[in-house]
């Protein structure tokens, strides 16, 4: 039995790896230029770069239009306006996800309703009908940690009760689901592209969809010296509100950004193909390992992971004799596994916020004050949820077999001798986070 670092034993990983096997974004002297050049002209803040790199963005997702934001948060914002969430109106959203896919619903006076999630810890489409009312309005679909949804019940779904679809893409810009760009399913979809992210350009977000008046609905909401003649076109109910950003929030990308990522465009496809090629052969060799599961597609079937946004593995405590997946990330980070943390997102369902915040003094939790029900209820539903355990694995950005395999071997030894750490596993409770990863 070989001896676990967490009790005194040599770690695993025992040497220096280089640092591009995990470095991102990946910024070379074409990007410096390009920043650079809006640096010295003092283009911060105009237009001209950002409409090209929609341009180009577009094309590349396969959309008609796209439209950069400041940040992702209020691409997704822009997102709900555009379908015209309102008043009264409920959200069906997976509760595992980063928050900015569905707070900011409160600010609409519509209420959030969370649908559970199943192995792959996106949302289940078993679970989506329950959630259903005569009140809803959208779905809001999170391709979390880059695995895409199971797009084709959820679409049949929505076109049974006419509702509207927003792809949140935020960690698999790229992606594919049988075939199909990730994004071009919905009516519309909404991303973040800051600095963390498998697509990263600094801090930045953008929208893009296939419908005019959803394109102009959103660009009217929220950027600055846009909502004008020259960008509405088609809806005249918007034409008297020309100059005044619909939303009261200047949501207009940096160009500096827009510059990064017109270059960060080029690339992308290619570098997470690598990526795709690493992961893959870490799972690969890992697969016959109990206690755990990998969370990836199986691309003969033309479905991919993008850049394998954090990627996680399932934890199965039951095969490592009960063993909690917080003492486990625990004795993988001793054996120096980078990033092994417990947990991913909080569900969202759990959070204060969607249970007693007030944001407009009313007196009532906002989540709640518009509608005819007290959708919290449903929170009863979503206890499977919280069951599921899971926990990071390193995000290689470059196949480098050799280092792969060392990586891999420390989580094998940990698998294989988790005996040792039985006596002293004392916190069973899954960890998370709310926003990022454990050490942002």
């Amino acid at each position: 039995m070989e001896r676990l670092a967490l009790l005194g034993g040599t770690p695993a990983v025992n040497k220096q790896s280089d640092d591009s096997l995990f470095k991102w974004p990946i910024f070379t002297q074409e990007d410096e230029d390009a920043a650079m050049d809006v640096f010295r002209r003092n283009r911060f803040s105009g237009t001209e770069i950002t409409e090209k790199f929609q341009e180009e963005f577009a094309k590349w997702q396969g959309r008609e239009y796209a439209i950069a934001y400041c940040n992702g948060t209020m691409s997704l914002t822009a997102a709900m306006f555009a379908i015209g969430l309102g008043v009264g109106d409920e959200i069906i959203c997976p509760t595992k996800t980063y928050w900015g896919s569905v707070s900011q619903a409160i600010n609409f006076g519509a209420s959030a309703v969370f649908c559970n999630i199943n192995e792959t810890l996106t949302m289940d489409p078993n679970d989506l009908e329950r959630c259903i009312t005569n009140k809803t309005k959208a779905i809001m679909v999170v391709h979390y940690f880059g695995y895409p949804c199971d797009m084709d019940p959820i679409m049949a779904i929505a076109k049974k009760h006419n509702l509207k679809v927003i792809e949140d893409l935020s960690h698999a810009q790229g992606g594919m689901y049988k075939g199909k760009k990730l994004g071009t399913f919905g009516d519309v979809a909404a991303m973040s592209l800051m600095s963390g992210k498998s697509f990263a350009c600094g801090e930045m977000g953008m929208l893009v969809t296939d419908d005019r008046k959803l394109y102009e609905r959103a660009m009217a909401f929220g950027h600055y010296e846009r909502n004008n003649e020259k960008y509405i076109t088609e809806s005249d109910e918007l034409k008297p509100y020309f100059h005044i950003a619909l939303g009261g929030m200047k949501g207009r990308a940096n160009q500096l950004c827009s510059a990064i990522g017109r270059v960060q465009l080029k690339y992308y496809d290619d570098r997470c193909k690598e990526i795709r090629k690493a992961m893959n052969y870490f799972w690969d060799i890992t697969e016959d390992l109990p206690g755990i599961r990998a969370i990836r597609v199986d691309e003969k079937e033309g479905s991919n992971m993008a850049g394998w946004y954090i990627p996680h593995g399932l934890y199965v405590k039951e095969e490592l004799n009960g063993l909690s997946v917080k003492r486990f990330c625990e004795a993988l980070r001793a054996e120096g596994f980078v990033g092994a943390w417990d947990g991913g997102n909080f569900c969202l369902h759990t959070h204060p916020f969607f249970k007693t915040f007030d944001l407009f003094g009313m007196g009532m939790p906002t989540r709640i004050a518009f509608n005819e029900r007290d959708v919290r209820l449903d929170d009863e539903h979503l206890k499977r949820s919280e069951e599921y355990e899971c926990f990071s694995i390193p995000w290689f950005k470059h196949f480098d077999k050799e280092w792969i395999e060392i990586y891999a071997g420390a989580l094998r030894k940990v698998v294989l001798n988790h005996e040792q750490l039985l006596e002293s596993d004392l916190e069973k409770k899954q960890g998370g986070r709310w926003y990022g990863t454990e050490n942002a």
